[in-house]
């Protein structure tokens, strides 16, 4: 047999070693899981706590001024900008700038005291 060969059987066997090993451990982690539930009376939201993901709220992109209604961008175009030129409904987006910076200015992040 080459070593190749002898190395692949010894992997073999260590693999089912492990798996052995893993399924005594798991059955013992899991008595003591059991025990502890049971002990301290704990519940199963307590346990494993589910908190639903939050969608995210999309902006809306654009708005109709007559009507009041908005949309995303996403999706089928509601009646009131299909067919329409849709800069006219467009919503600006908000600065991400300070107002009181000027344009002039370059701005330091990492500055705790920046000059005013």
């Amino acid at each position: 047999m080459t070593q190749y060969q002898e190395l692949l059987a010894r992997k073999r066997e260590l693999d089912k070693t492990i798996e052995q090993i893993r399924r005594t451990e798991s059955a013992a982690a899991l008595k003591t899981v059991h025990e502890l539930i049971a002990t301290f009376g704990f519940t199963a939201q307590q346990v494993f706590p589910f908190q639903p993901v939050q969608k995210k709220k999309v902006q809306a992109k654009y708005y109709d001024p007559e009507t009041g209604l908005s949309w995303t961008g996403r999706g089928k175009a509601p009646k009131w900008i299909e067919g329409k030129d849709r800069t006219a409904y467009e919503i600006a987006a908000p600065r991400t700038e300070p107002a009181s910076q000027s344009a002039g200015q370059a701005s330091d992040s990492g500055n705790p005291f920046p000059i005013q």
